[in-house]
């Protein structure tokens, strides 16, 4: 089954059919979220199967896997306290990049937030992936500030954030 996200945000994705499925993750999948982050960012910033399972254990915490070809491509997980979300990572497998994988993701995290009651949507995103911040800037994400040093390579993470039902023009 393919899902379309019901959310504002989506509509800078094409109209056309998505590339992937999503599914809901949860603690039993933290294995698999593990050794898809693994692959996807620096060994400084790997979280491990433990450190998965421990944040889907904690009350609004949620996540999804993208699926391509009924085989785990990425998966984005989020925080949602009160009003606020919080996107704590999102990544896609190299060989799966530039196939709008993420955008799908995104799109659906941020159907995630709303559907949790979030009213705007944060997130940091390094200096040095300019991929990542391109995607996010065209969802509609503003920099709210930056952290310097924040990463282990030591570099700074800017600060974005997205109102929940705020259009981008087309």
């Amino acid at each position: 089954m393919l899902v379309r996200p019901a959310f504002e945000h989506a509509q800078y994705l094409p109209s056309t059919a998505m590339p992937g499925v999503i599914e809901k993750a949860g603690v039993a999948h933290a294995g698999v979220l593990a050794a898809l982050h693994e692959q996807c960012f620096p060994p400084a910033d790997r979280w491990n199967a433990s450190a998965m399972a421990e944040l889907l254990a904690l009350p609004g915490v949620a996540a999804a896997l993208i699926c391509e070809g009924g085989q785990p491509a990425g998966f984005v997980m989020l925080r949602c306290v009160v009003d606020e979300a919080e996107i704590l990572t999102l990544c896609v497998l190299p060989a799966c990049r530039r196939r709008g994988l993420a955008r799908q993701l995104l799109a659906h995290a941020l159907a995630m937030a709303c559907d949790l009651g979030a009213g705007t949507v944060f997130l940091e995103v390094s200096v040095r992936n300019p991929a990542a911040t391109e995607l996010y800037a065209q969802a509609g994400f503003t920099r709210q500030g930056l952290r310097k040093a924040y990463y282990p390579d030591g570099s700074d993470a800017l600060i974005l954030s997205c109102a929940c039902g705020e259009r981008k023009a087309d």
